[in-house]
């Protein structure tokens, strides 16, 4: 965390990163609800949906998927610097790029917690929301991040949800928690 608010209407940006598939969007959505229902202001900035639009001219090369993020977190910290909780599921396998995002929220004096999706492999692929695991075994797409592109684990997330573990709602209730530790939240 770079500033510590205390209790009051101070923004943050919580990237959650992991596979695709692992959850990250689910929890997002789910964290974004209960804190409309708080009165919070809040966006949830969807790493596909930012694809689709911000980020429509990108591939999905190391070069891109920086470039990606570097836009996402651009966003990110201008809703953040003024009063919102900004929300970011999003693949981000290269902890250069989330170290970049970190930084410029550093720079600003914004708030930035970075929140570990933690499903392995084996479950994204079952789980396979996209489709993408799917296309990947057949031969119709490469590049998959975790299976044959590199997903480099955050070193010291400021959470790890391990979402095998428990249901979508306790992990939101993890995440919940975390703002509420961190006094983003009451």
């Amino acid at each position: 965390m770079v500033v510590s608010p205390g209790s009051c209407d101070c923004g943050v940006t919580v990237l959650l990163t992991g596979l695709p598939s692992a959850g990250k969007t689910t929890i997002a959505f789910l964290v974004a609800q209960r804190l409309r229902d708080a009165g919070h202001r809040v966006e949830v900035l969807d790493g596909d949906a930012m694809r689709k639009t911000l980020s429509a001219d990108l591939g999905f090369d190391r070069e891109g998927r920086h470039e990606n993020l570097r836009r996402i977190g651009l966003m990110a910290e201008v809703l953040a610097r003024n009063g919102v909780i900004v929300l970011v599921p999003v693949v981000a396998p290269y902890a250069e790029s989330r170290d970049a995002v970190r930084r410029r929220h550093t720079e600003s004096g914004t708030a930035f917690l970075e929140v570990h999706v933690a499903t392995p492999v084996e479950v994204c692929a079952e789980r396979d929301v996209k489709g993408l695991y799917a296309k990947q075994r057949a031969g119709e797409l490469t590049g998959l991040t975790g299976v044959d592109d590199p997903y480099e684990v955050p070193k010291e997330p400021d959470l790890v949800i391990p979402t095998v573990r428990q249901s979508a709602d306790e992990a939101a209730s993890l995440l919940m928690d975390l703002l509420k530790e961190q006094r983003f939240v009451a």
